[in-house]
């Protein structure tokens, strides 16, 4: 039983005792008592006057004598107006620290066999370019939010839906043909996601080129730029070849499908790469190729049962005025799909394969609308979680600008990103001393765990639904509320725990009682109590961001207390057991929260 529970039961036989009534749990109100006042935690005196007929301080004062009396928990009390301050015994903390002590993974539920099943949909890359700075924050959060549900008790199943058709995808498959030579990723060097992003970018400058090559053709023959502009576009040469390219893929042609399947293994073997040190990864990759058809399937279905209908050009609507929004477009005049219809038919095809209880999707704000109207859709098509299906919505991430450049000079590959960080970390690591005598294996292992870290944490620190600025340089202080500075706090007591191993002193299974506590040792205990609550608040507000303040605020005050108490020196060995007991369970809990987020800590530093 915890402390709280421990309490609320002392007080409503308290209560019974004094004033001869029985009060349910829910009229009791425990609180952390504020910091200025003195106590661990407060009981809200007013919901008890009506039994008392008294007044709320002298109800506190007869509430908090008979806990001081009765309940061995308490060692004192003190009134402030309707508020009673309680202060725990420190036997009683060191017996909930003894707690924490014996659960390896303190604060992570397991899931049970008839745990519900999560089903988490993050990352959505097109194969048509890498990945860049917009992905590394959707796949940041869709990791730590399925890692967060799992450890609320949920079975989770993490899944990718993969952009692989589409006009986009024929752009860079023309262009590779015009101008590629045969270049291969082994030919050239280049990771195959950024190979084919090369190509993606010269059809966009060849397409440019013809178009304002067209436009001075038609302006010279007496158009104006607007009426040029559209014509020129209308009538590239490369812009009519991808269109025909793309009816060809739809027609299933063979040298169209090869091409395609080819240059998107390339592009597949790059992004495992960049997943693999991202530290993210699937249980289930579905691919648009294999959905869109099964969505226009469910559409079909849908018209049939007279939930859609057919406009005069043949494309099929979804009149949603009724919920208060507007007529959406399922399948266009000429039979092809968007991707509402996409949605519908990889939301079958997992129905299919998973009974799915709830359905998240990690996906930018400007889709908001979208999902308003897919959860209607999907509930209207009968899918159970259609209904109550999550948009995490998160807001736009960029960089203060000329910090970096990408190779394409508009968009930050999560690559060059990634490789950036771990350079700065290595760097800022060296001017502090902080990889002296390490080898350079073990050097280049920190610098790959701070500079991730450093990035992870920076990004994931910040309510999701915010935009933000990612700043590298700053993400990378060993200062402040910082991965580095976290990683660093769990490395120093790494550090402490094994001088304390070679001075042959080992922490016993059981801490033992009867040494009295600082205000500072206590706080720490609760802190750690707390991150049960803190991992359940994360899972039930979709927010990452509480953990990883958490964190910060933990380490935070682990500092001052290492800063103001001894742990090896002390001369009583009892409190110094205790204290190195503390420590560890300090960088277990770190260890647990930074994991969450997908964010290792060294181990030495």
């Amino acid at each position: 039983m915890n402390i709280v529970d421990k309490l609320t039961e002392s007080v409503q036989k308290g209560v019974k005792e004094l004033y001869g009534q029985e009060v349910p749990t829910q009229m009791i109100q425990l609180q952390k008592t504020k910091k200025e006042f003195e106590g661990h935690l407060t009981l809200v005196v007013f919901p008890f006057l009506k039994l008392s007929k008294k007044g709320p301080e002298q109800t506190a004062q007869e509430i908090g004598e008979y806990l001081k009396q009765h309940e061995t928990a308490i060692a004192s009390y003190n009134v402030i107006k309707g508020f009673l301050n309680l202060t725990i015994a420190s036997d009683v903390w060191i017996e909930l620290l003894n707690r924490i002590h014996a659960d390896a993974q303190w604060g992570i539920r397991k899931a049970a066999d008839d745990a519900p099943l999560v089903m988490i949909e993050y990352s959505s890359p097109n194969t048509n370019k890498p990945l860049h700075l917009g992905h590394v924050r959707n796949n940041l959060l869709g990791n730590a939010l399925a890692n967060i549900m799992a450890a609320n008790g949920n079975k989770v199943v993490k899944t990718n839906i993969v952009n692989d058709r589409g006009i986009h995808i024929c752009k860079s498959m023309l262009a590779w043909l015009k101008y590629g030579n045969g270049e291969t990723p082994e030919s050239s060097g280049k990771k195959g996601d950024h190979l084919i992003g090369d190509y993606y970018v010269a059809f966009d400058k060849h397409y440019k080129a013809e178009v304002k090559e067209l436009m001075a053709q038609y302006q010279a023959e007496g158009m104006n730029e607007e009426e040029a502009k559209a014509k020129a576009e209308a009538n590239s040469p490369l812009m009519l070849e991808a269109r025909e390219m793309l009816r060809k893929w739809e027609a299933n042609d063979p040298e169209v499908r090869s091409l395609w399947k080819k240059m998107n293994d390339w592009v597949y073997a790059g992004f495992d790469e960049t997943y693999k040190m991202m530290g993210v990864s699937f249980d289930k990759i579905y691919y648009e190729s294999q959905t869109y058809l099964e969505g226009k399937e469910k559409v079909m279905e849908g018209l049939e049962k007279g939930f859609f209908y057919r406009k005069e050009d043949g494309s099929v609507w979804a009149d949603l005025t009724a919920e208060g929004l507007d007529h959406k477009l399922l399948l266009r005049a000429d039979g092809t799909s968007v991707y509402m219809t996409q949605d519908i038919g990889t939301a079958k095809l997992r129905f299919q394969d998973y009974p799915i209880n709830k359905m998240i999707y990690v996906v930018g704000n400007e889709q908001n609308y979208h999902f308003q109207v897919l959860s209607i859709l999907l509930d209207k098509l009968g899918f159970e979680w259609g209904k109550d299906l999550v948009h995490f919505s998160y807001g736009m991430v960029e960089l203060p600008e000329g910090k970096m450049k990408s190779r394409e000079g508009t968009v930050v590959d999560a690559d060059d990103l990634m490789e950036a960080m771990i350079e700065t970390a290595k760097e800022t690591s060296n001017e502090l001393g902080k990889l002296d005598g390490l080898t350079k294996e073990e050097a280049d292992d920190i610098a790959r765990i701070v500079g991730l870290g450093a990035l992870k944490y920076f990004i994931l620190k910040v309510d999701a639904r915010k935009n933000m600025t990612f700043n590298p340089k700053e993400s990378i202080d060993f200062n402040g509320n910082t991965g580095p500075f976290i990683q660093y706090t769990y490395a120093r007591i790494q550090s402490i725990l094994r001088k304390a191993a070679e001075a042959g002193i080992s922490i016993p299974a059981v801490i033992p009682t009867g040494i009295e506590l600082s205000t500072k040792e206590e706080g720490l205990i609760q802190m750690l109590a707390d991150f049960t609550n803190v991992v359940a608040q994360a899972g039930t507000d979709y927010n990452p961001s509480i953990l990883a303040n958490y964190a910060y605020d933990l380490v935070k005050e682990y500092n001052q207390f290492y800063h103001d108490f001894s742990i090896l020196r002390e001369e009583n060995e009892a409190v110094k057991i205790f204290r190195l007991a503390l420590s560890q369970n300090v960088g277990k809990v770190v260890k647990l929260a930074m994991g969450l987020l997908g964010i290792e800590v060294p181990e030495r530093m």
